[in-house]
């Protein structure tokens, strides 16, 4: 993504480590175009970041993730036209394509998330998820409130290892961020809800 910003004409970026200084980008610049890996940015769920557009409805979003759960997609590109969609497998050319249809303020939704929204949906129960015992161990740390920083330093494993990890629980789970794995952790026994909140 740095590759393709850094070789378009007249473009600036700048990088957000969190939404404090997203929000403050944004306060300087209420026309930008948000590039925002939604499963690993501190959003909560859809309603935060459905908060930043209304706060700055100027901005255009593109949602740039490894995977979205289809629900979530659906949701968020029928409450505006704002919200591009754009998976991580994406070639080059529809990566240009979505930062170009982004700059004329048009919405973007990549070929294999198009592709997976116009499948028919199977009706059948969502199978229990499989989680390893490993995952199962980071999922609790993760509604423990803990960063991949952190769950990293504690197993004595890589961020990146931790990281895969977390993207195969987000995965198995069909959830998109921290808030909804953290419910269903609650949901599933494997955190105590007193001891969540304490």
């Amino acid at each position: 993504m740095m590759y393709v910003l850094s070789s378009m004409p007249d473009i600036e970026y700048r990088q957000a480590v969190d939404k404090t200084e997203m929000m403050l980008h944004l306060k300087q610049h209420p026309d930008s175009i948000v590039v925002l890996d939604y499963t690993l940015f501190d959003l909560n769920d859809i309603e935060e970041l459905q908060v930043f557009s209304l706060r700055f409805p100027l901005v255009r979003w593109i949602l740039f993730s490894v995977e979205l759960s289809l629900d979530f997609v659906r949701q968020l590109i029928g409450s505006g036209t704002q919200y591009s969609i754009l998976l991580k497998d994406s070639s080059l050319r529809e990566v240009k394509e979505c930062l170009t249809y982004a700059l004329r303020g048009q919405r973007y939704i990549c070929q294999h998330m198009t592709e997976q929204l116009l499948t028919p949906e199977v009706t059948a129960a969502k199978e229990e998820a499989k989680l390893t015992p490993t995952e199962t161990e980071i999922l609790k740390d993760i509604a423990m409130g803990m960063t991949t920083k952190e769950i990293a330093e504690k197993r004595f494993s890589s961020f990146h290892t931790v990281n895969t990890h977390r993207k195969n629980i987000f995965h198995k789970l069909g959830v998109n961020n921290v808030h909804e794995a953290t419910r269903y952790a609650l949901r599933s026994g494997l955190v105590d809800a007193a001891e969540y909140y304490i």
